[in-house]
């Protein structure tokens, strides 16, 4: 039997109960009977709420159990804020990493018990206590695609086709930054990342040619913790070429190539293209000699940054049933934790790894990052080539102000000033001034006899010079006229004198004038 509403039960009580208490013994048993067959309760139970009646009082519902305070708040928003804003699974696993440096560089002091109330935070908890920030922080996304001869000689490796790789085998693809036409040439970045750790490197290409993308993967392998092993690209062809085929037979290095349109088959290194590269530099377009040397300064900061303070997931195996699939993951990590768990990497690479996170500061490398995207938008912006050469860094932040910025910066939503749309430039006149040759006239008329409208005015022009001044131009004189009782109005108000059309500038919005 389905059970009815408490608010149901609370009707019939109001019905019944009355009737319950005024009748014989009989007629009672009979109405408890049913009572308790509608409502669900006990014999006893419906008894004793018979004969008490309807309550007026409802017990309030039970106060919320709250187990993290405001300092517990305060200092999880300064830790998502320093992890770039990763979602509540990965800032779990990242967060005693990120508390260790923080405390070791001075930047957070952390009381024993709220430093304890962090590390046992759950990730749904995470979200939950973050959710009025990543409201105010919303963004938008987007997305991006093949010598039949130089192909067939080189292997195709499917998604499936990886298994489990020592670290040194990478995914790789070029990031176009052409921005809403892909007309001329552009920057493009070279995103690298390691199938068995995650660990991915980035760098600026000039131009799409085959010899810079060598010298630039040359680059890319010096940096590297390991030796690449093997180089998987996609059937573009700047890729599919001999220049890169023979590089890699000659450096010992295995070529292979995915499926042509299934990006699935890259799917590694794809997610670091929208994780990383767009959510770094935006879809801005990027072109020019200065652009791609801001870019190049910009990824310094960020490899290090992503790479030792990023956690990110990884399959762990894939389940089929029908036409569900259900995925497992494993814990989230960062690529240098992968590496030292990984026992075939070796231990001469893992004391480099180790040494280099020591020295290492996340709010610093933050703090870099957000200056450097500043950067990069005033150069790419920039209109012309002089202004490109001439534009000015934007004044880096000291780190002092820039840590205490962390628990107030989502209150500003996006702060990447990559992820901020260009500023449309203010739309000029379009079309030849028709009172340009009589604007000083019209001004004298207008100052001898400032009531006077635009329709006057323009009888007037008409008939000083008729058949050239049309009654269409009527808004054309109306709205001259308003910046003029502007300027008159300013005048008055603030004590201007001099009535020049050219040396008294028009207040602003606000009513005030500007500032000599």
């Amino acid at each position: 039997m389905r059970r009815v509403s408490m608010a149901t039960r609370d009707e019939l009580l109001a019905a019944v109960s009355e009737r319950y208490r005024g009748s014989v013994r009989a007629e009672k048993s009979r109405i408890v009977d049913e009572f308790a067959a509608a409502t669900g309760y006990h014999r006893k139970h419906a008894m004793r709420v018979l004969r008490a009646g309807p309550s007026s009082k409802r017990s309030a519902p039970r106060p919320l159990r709250r187990i993290y305070g405001a300092a517990e708040r305060e200092a999880l928003i300064v830790l998502w804020e320093a992890s770039d804003r990763v979602c509540g699974k990965r800032l779990k696993a990242i967060i005693p990493t990120l508390i260790e440096a923080m405390v070791r560089h001075g930047h957070l002091a952390l009381a024993p018990e709220v430093r304890a109330a962090l590390m046992k935070m759950s990730a749904a908890t995470i979200d939950r206590v973050l959710q009025p920030q990543r409201e105010r922080c919303s963004a938008r996304r987007r997305r991006s695609v093949s010598a039949p001869t130089i192909r067939r000689s080189i292997p195709i490796r499917t998604f499936s086709g990886w298994q489990d790789p020592p670290p040194g085998f990478v995914e790789a693809d070029l990031v176009a930054h052409s921005g809403p036409v892909t007309n001329g040439a552009f920057v493009q970045t070279l995103v690298v990342t390691d199938i068995a750790s995650g660990w991915t490197e980035l760098a600026p290409l000039l131009v799409r040619e085959q010899t810079l993308l060598i010298d630039v993967l040359g680059e890319i392998r010096r940096r590297l913790p390991f030796p690449l092993l093997g180089f998987d690209v996609d059937n573009d062809t700047v890729f599919m070429n001999e220049t890169v085929r023979d590089y890699c037979a000659d450096q010992k290095i295995e070529l292979t190539r995915c499926r042509p349109y299934r990006k699935n088959d890259q799917a590694h290194v794809e997610q670091k293209n929208g994780e990383i590269v767009r959510r770094m530099v935006g879809y801005r377009r990027y072109e020019g000699i200065a652009v791609a040397e801001q870019l190049a300064r910009l990824y310094a900061p960020v490899r290090l940054f992503v790479n030792a303070f990023q956690p990110s997931f990884k399959l762990a195996k894939k389940t089929r049933d029908g036409a569900r699939v259900t995925k497992r993951y494993h814990k989230p990590l960062t690529p240098c934790d992968r590496l030292l768990s990984d026992a075939r990497v070796a231990e001469t690479t893992r004391e480099q790894i180790i040494a280099m996170r020591a020295d290492l500061d996340p709010v610093r490398l933050l703090a870099e990052i957000r200056s450097a995207q500043q950067t990069l938008t005033v150069v790419a912006d920039a209109a012309e080539t002089i202004r490109v050469s001439a534009a000015k860094p934007e004044q880096t932040v000291p780190i002092d102000t820039f840590v205490l910025g962390l628990r107030t910066a989502w209150q500003d939503g996006e702060v990447r000033p990559t992820s901020k749309p260009k500023p449309k430039a203010k739309r000029g006149r379009r079309r030849p001034d028709p009172l340009v040759a009589v604007t000083e006239e019209l001004r004298a008329w207008f100052d001898a006899d400032p009531t006077s409208t635009g329709g006057q005015l323009l009888v007037r022009l008409q008939q000083t010079y008729p058949g050239r001044y049309p009654d269409g131009l009527l808004r054309t004189v109306q709205r001259r006229l308003k910046t003029w009782r502007r300027e008159i109005a300013a005048a008055l108000v603030f004590g201007r004198v001099g009535q020049g059309t050219s040396s008294e500038p028009p207040p602003n919005r606000e009513g005030r004038m500007p500032m000599p």
